[in-house]
């Protein structure tokens, strides 16, 4: 009931402003370009037409410098969507940003999976050091995914793994066999390491707290601390084996991670799982179709651990940088089924909105993914991108790289502390 009631309080809210006599001119400012920007104008037409107010979309590549500059320059957009929360939350300390209406916190702990982890992701420190909730949460990505080729696992007899204590016997299992598990490749251009942040950030997540996680990415949990020893450890064990990984192990840093899948469908295979985000599929060989010729299964938790199933992701958070009713219409329109649905019926959107009708979904492998966010206990962002630039995407990239070629992760993880102590 309380559930329905927070949900009629947003639909009612957008109802309370419609028609002309209370519209507005309404620009928001988002990463998209391309098809994306027609899906998000979709859904802003959806909205535009709805509450009467005249809604503008400006997408750029350049988003993360040009919304700066905007913020300092005093033209801010009514609404900003950030891909990095660590940014929005830099803006919020300067005193950019609006906090979003009593309720939408609320609303979203009711509404979305794992919806205290929505929140505390959209919760930042104000100018004078005080939590403010000022992101909401709209467009997510899953990287806990493993793929694989269904016929691949049918004709060696291999059944999808549901526990990690399962995935690794797998993986024992298939080099029992005289076969490769895994395909692995960290290799891409100058951002090289950061396919390898992903696996020890998904091992955080199964094998600490998602408290502890918090605390490694503000760095109050210390990188050489052996609890993230251990879950680099942990990637250790699936990629410095030589019989784990295709090419064996020292092929795994020089190997591109567009390149890395393609073991996937040679024949005989090369390999027969590979870890990666939901993108992944773009590398693909030409007419390769997914749910078919290719699929996927969650990134499982340790049974023994009791740490649920965690998911490991990343999004865009949209926030207020110019405030006016409309941006706050905006905020409760997403609070509705509609808003998510209209998206959901394109292509490229996942949503943790427990209300949405999973048929909307245009894309049956779309579908299949959003219920790993749906089924999700813990929900927590791409820990690098959260972390000060020279460290997520700086240290930790290349420390991932030392690692992987036989550095000792507890010299790696002393190594990236050190550089992070540095920029303080």
């Amino acid at each position: 009931m309380k559930k329905l009631l927070l949900a009629g309080a947003a639909a009612a809210a957008l109802a309370g402003y419609s028609g002309a006599a209370n519209a507005e001119q309404l620009t928001v400012f988002g990463p998209w370009l391309g098809p994306d920007q027609e899906n998000v104008e979709a859904v802003l037409k959806v909205f535009a037409d709805k509450s009467g107010h005249d809604v503008r979309y400006v997408g750029s590549d350049s988003f993360e410098q040009q919304i700066v500059v905007d913020l300092e320059a005093g033209s801010a957009p009514n609404v900003a969507v950030f891909p990095q929360p660590g940014l929005a939350s830099d803006m919020a300390a300067r005193g950019f940003l609006t906090p979003l209406r009593d309720g939408v916190a609320d609303w979203l702990r009711e509404n979305y999976a794992a919806g205290d982890s929505w929140v505390a992701l959209g919760t930042y420190k104000d100018g004078s050091g005080a939590d403010q909730f000022y992101g909401f949460p709209f467009k997510n990505d899953v990287k806990s995914l493993v793929w694989y080729v269904p016929e691949n696992f049918e004709d060696a007899g291999y059944e999808v793994p549901t526990t990690m204590e399962e995935l690794k016997a797998l993986t024992e299992q298939i080099v029992a066999d005289g076969e490769t598990p895994w395909c692995i490749g960290l290799g891409s251009g100058a951002a090289t390491g950061w396919p390898a942040t992903d696996w020890v950030e998904d091992l955080m997540l199964r094998t600490q707290s998602p408290e502890d996680y918090d605390a490694w990415v503000s760095n109050d949990l210390k990188f050489d601390d052996p609890k993230v020893v251990a879950a680099i450890e942990e990637f250790g064990w699936f990629a410095r084996n030589d019989a784990n990984v295709a090419g064996g192990a020292g092929a795994v840093a020089s190997t591109d991670f567009r390149d890395s899948p393609k073991g996937l469908f040679s024949s005989p295979p090369q390999c027969y799982m590979h870890h990666q985000a939901s993108f992944i599929p773009a590398f693909f060989p030409e007419g390769t179709a997914v749910g078919e010729d290719a699929d996927f299964f969650y990134f499982p938790a340790y049974e023994s651990k009791d740490l649920g199933t965690p998911v490991l992701g990343a999004g865009t958070t949209w926030v207020i940088t110019s405030e006016n009713q409309a941006a706050h219409d905006l905020i409760a329109y997403l609070q509705t089924p509609e808003a998510h649905e209209t998206w959901m019926g394109l292509k490229g959107f996942l949503t943790p909105f427990k209300s949405v009708n999973p048929d909307a979904f245009s894309d049956p492998t779309l579908r299949k993914m959003n219920e790993v966010l749906l089924n999700a206990t813990t929900f927590r962002f791409d820990g690098s991108d959260l972390m000060p630039g020279g460290v997520g995407a700086g240290s930790f990239w290349t420390g991932m790289v030392d690692y992987a070629g036989g550095k000792p992760a507890a010299d790696v993880a002393a190594e990236i502390q050190k550089s992070w102590d540095a920029l303080k």
